[in-house]
């Protein structure tokens, strides 16, 4: 019994001190309305929490989480531009299902450098998946696409994980990433590979330099497998300048020496 009436004792004493904690906030805002959130609002949310325990469990976490991502839509810093060596691509899918690969990048017609995607970034980090469920995507966005995204699945999924936190509509969201790809100019050396070829991470990466002037290498990096070129990333503003980013050049390659598969169908 005398742990109850402690126990009452202790919540009416906390109420007591939340109702005029309120009553001093009400005042203050009305002789300030611009004022700014303090450690009244902690002491009241402490408060709060202690008399109803079950108040944080009253919203959904993942309702939380859209929040976040909803904010960070249109929010970042630079754009990463995705070139994918096809044949890596496929090369490691047939190796992962028997000697066949499904994927429609790897049917008959040979490909090689594919857009992987134009993915907004932040100087560290970057937003992903920022509306979900994604606005849906026009199908015939998705056909005009595959002339350089060879999968229609490619191109949803870069939508809704990437193109969403761009704040663009898809229409403007794929033009865009045609007009990037429009931007870069693949080096000659890669145009007609018709045999394995042995490079180095550094040679690739000066190619692109010696054909895009503006391009530095301090502004792309060259992605790899275990053994196998996969890669190109480059760098570039909001209006499709390139730009060094030195996050984006720390993940890149650190093998001597990469394979590029040769360019040819199925």
């Amino acid at each position: 019994m005398i742990a109850v009436a402690y126990r009452a004792g202790l919540v009416l004493a906390f109420a007591v001190i939340l109702i005029i904690t309120i009553l001093t906030r009400v005042g203050a805002q009305e002789a300030r309305p611009d004022t700014q959130p303090s450690g009244l609002d902690r002491l009241e949310s402490e408060l709060l929490d202690r008399l109803n325990p079950s108040r944080n469990r009253t919203r959904n976490p993942e309702d939380r989480n859209d929040e976040r991502r909803q904010h960070n839509v249109g929010q970042f810093d630079f754009y990463v531009l995705a070139l994918s060596w096809s044949p890596t691509f496929c090369e490691a899918s047939r190796e992962r299902n028997g000697g066949r690969s499904n994927h429609q990048q790897c049917g008959e017609r040979p490909y090689a450098f594919v857009v992987h995607g134009l993915w907004p970034q932040y100087e560290r980090g970057y937003p992903r998946d920022c509306q979900v469920p994604a606005p849906r995507l026009n199908r015939n966005i998705v056909n005009s696409m595959l002339d350089l995204m060879p999968s229609p699945r490619l191109v949803f999924n870069e939508w809704d994980k990437h193109g969403t936190c761009t704040g663009l509509s898809g229409q403007q969201y794929f033009d865009l990433v045609r007009k990037a790809r429009e931007t870069v100019k693949i080096p000659e050396p890669f145009h007609d590979l018709t045999e394995y070829q042995m490079v180095t991470p550094e040679q690739v990466e000066q190619e692109f330099v010696k054909a895009n002037p503006g391009l530095t290498q301090d502004g792309l990096s060259v992605t790899c497998d275990r053994r196998r070129l996969r890669e190109v990333r480059i760098c570039m503003t909001k209006d499709l300048q390139f730009r060094d980013c030195a996050e984006v050049n720390r993940r890149a390659c650190r093998n001597e020496k990469v394979v590029m598969p040769p360019v040819r169908g199925g």
